[in-house]
């Protein structure tokens, strides 16, 4: 099957429930200044999860591309990508359980065709210490529907509990999480348990990572949020489904290997030519892999209006085509050819066009391609010089090269040996634990707060962004286009295209229109507007988003004629304008062609 005819067979059994479907959001979440990525299907959904009505009703339906920045160095195997695209049906307070669990059976075994014998399913066996109950009520149901006690397992909330933050204890206050149901596809082939799993002394079973068995569907009961006092009852029983496309794709096929399917091979092949290597040859497959799913996810982030650099975003698609730059150095000895790269990224837009790309998305992507592929190559032949001249290679210099030229270790370990050196790997172990521990700490605190941190300092500045957004246009005019926005409760951030450049005198004009509209004390409401009516009565809207047939508007003042900003939103707000506080803008750069970044807040501290 091609994951066009599994896309349309998706949505046309949804629809059949009476689902109607939410458009996917881009990669950059507008209103969830908690996480730099969309990393699931559920992210533009939490308010809702929470209780507010949302505009479309209560039973949705997307498929959601998705980035997991966490999941780089995992890529390789033959299911693990950092880009992927998150199948998703959603129940707001409508139906549960029992309808989602035997829908889902049915989509898979009646419209899908799978084999009933080859599908296991698990459930939640309780966390005693957060006084979480065990799933009694699927295992019920999931037999009734027919599955065999010897296909039903239960584990504990590190396997069958799911929140954005992850099982129960590691979730913050105001987070929505749940009891979860998965389905596993058996491609009956034993394979050796990986050594870093904490199933690898019992026996094959769904969760034992030995590649026998591959998720393919997870349906979450979002009944619960985290308080300081432990769990409560949201105000309605929700269903949060999540299937990866690429791994229902591969159980359809009866192939284990993501990169076999047709949203993959196409690249596979490509790189093959390339590079004059063979994907089947053992030495050459992992190698492919990464630099395939790395360029997918390159070109999808580039997209979705992200260009390289050393912070946040921007730094990890740098980290991705410096990664590929290197791979392809590994498998061919010398330095990537940015033609050569292009005529892959032509292969992507191929692959998914009229879906995500147009043929003229080619030039801007290939621009953006183009310039750090050709930065970097100067950076690979450096670090290839110092590496040379090591005659002293220590683990903790090799890390350095990985860490500062990303050379993987492998590259520094090859070249070393054919010099005769050889270097410390406890001493490189503990530098890349040292960096680890860095990297979850500093991902942690871009995540604090949960529900897209829904603090009352937060909440305020998100406003604030409303008012900005239009004294932008005010000021600068209608070229004005918002890029992004980060908010956290020290302050804003703003990412905005303009035509016409800023400079000191237009950013006071902004700042003083912003505190003018906030001593007005205007108040803040929202409306359910048809998309059509939105935009023919003004309110400004993302150009990379798409909307669905009904939106969610809030505007600033008394009414929706008169109001001073309306603006296409999920929430939350404040209000009343009055409890924003005078707001400053402290900093404003240049950091793209027309493109500039605001910095403003109550006080000057500022996370950048």
């Amino acid at each position: 099957m091609t994951h066009r005819e599994l896309r349309k067979k998706f949505e046309e059994f949804w629809k059949s429930k009476n689902h109607r479907e939410v458009p996917p959001i881009s990669l950059i979440p507008q209103d969830d200044s908690t996480t730099l990525f969309t990393g699931s299907g559920m992210q533009q959904l939490v308010v809702y999860l929470l209780g507010e009505p949302h505009p479309l009703g209560r039973r949705l339906y997307n498929i959601q591309p998705c980035f997991r920045s966490q999941d780089i160095l995992e890529v390789g195997d033959n299911r693990h990508t950092t880009f992927f695209e998150m199948m998703g049906n959603w129940s707001l307070g409508d139906y549960f359980k029992k309808e989602q669990l035997n829908w889902f059976w049915d989509f898979l075994t009646k419209v899908l065709g799978f084999e009933k014998e080859r599908l296991y399913v698990t459930i939640f066996e309780g966390d005693p210490e957060n006084k979480l109950s065990h799933d009694f009520e699927s295992k019920k149901i999931w037999k009734e529907i027919g599955v065999g006690n010897d296909h039903i397992f239960s584990y504990g909330p590190s396997k069958n509990w799911w929140s954005r933050a992850g099982e129960p204890a590691k979730m913050p206050e105001g987070e929505p999480g749940g009891p979860d149901s998965e389905v596993f596809y058996d491609f009956g082939v034993k394979r050796k348990i990986h050594e870093r799993s904490p199933f690898r002394n019992l026996p094959c079973h769904p969760n034992c990572d030995c590649g026998r068995f591959l998720e393919i569907g997870n349906s979450v009961f979002m009944e619960y949020k985290k308080t300081k006092n432990g769990f409560e009852e949201l105000p309605a029983k929700n269903v949060d489904f999540g299937g990866g496309l690429e791994r229902i794709l591969a159980a359809l096929n009866d192939e284990p290997d993501i990169f076999l399917s047709d949203v993959y091979l196409p690249i596979i092949k490509a790189l093959e030519s390339i590079t004059l290597t063979k994907y089947e040859e053992a030495e050459n497959k992992q190698k492919l892999r990464i630099i395939a799913d790395h360029l997918k996810a390159t070109v999808f982030l580039i997209k979705a209006g992200i260009y390289p650099s050393n912070k946040e975003r921007g730094y990890y698609l740098r980290r991705l085509l410096r990664r590929v730059a290197v791979k392809i150095y590994q498998l061919t000895a010398k330095t990537a050819e940015v033609k050569e790269l292009l005529f892959v990224v032509e292969k992507i837009l191929e692959i998914y066009k009229h879906l995500y790309f147009q043929d003229k998305d080619l030039t801007s992507i290939a621009e953006v391609i183009r310039e750090e592929i050709h930065r970097f190559n100067k950076t690979l032949k450096k670090g290839m010089t110092l590496l040379l001249n090591l005659n002293n290679p220590a683990g903790k210099k090799i890390f350095d090269l990985y860490q500062s030229y990303g050379f993987p270790k492998e590259l520094s370990e090859e070249i070393l040996r054919e010099r005769g050196l050889t270097f410390s790997q406890v001493e490189f172990d503990k530098e890349f634990e040292k960096h680890r521990q860095l990297s979850r700490k500093l991902s942690a605190g871009v995540f604090r707060g949960g529900l897209a941190d829904h603090s009352e300092k937060t909440i305020k500045y998100h406003t604030a962004t409303h008012l900005l957004h239009q004294a932008l246009f005010d000021v600068l005019g209608e070229s004005v286009r918002q890029e992004g926005s980060h908010i956290t409760g020290e302050r804003l951030r703003f990412d905005f295209f303009s035509l016409v450049k800023p400079d000191e005198e237009k950013i006071k004009k902004i700042e003083a229109i912003i505190n003018e509209k906030i001593k007005k004390e205007l108040p803040v409401y929202f409306v359910f507007l048809d998309r059509e009516e939105a935009f023919r009565i003004g309110a400004r809207a993302l150009f990379r988003e798409k909307y669905p047939e009904r939106v969610k508007v809030y505007y600033i003042g008394p009414s929706l004629e008169t109001a001073y900003s309306k603006e296409f939103c999920g929430g939350p707000h404040v209000q009343n304008t009055r409890e924003i506080e005078p707001i400053k803008i402290f900093k404003w750069e240049k950091i793209g062609t027309n493109i500039y970044r605001i910095y403003a807040g109550n006080t000057k501290k500022l996370e950048e």
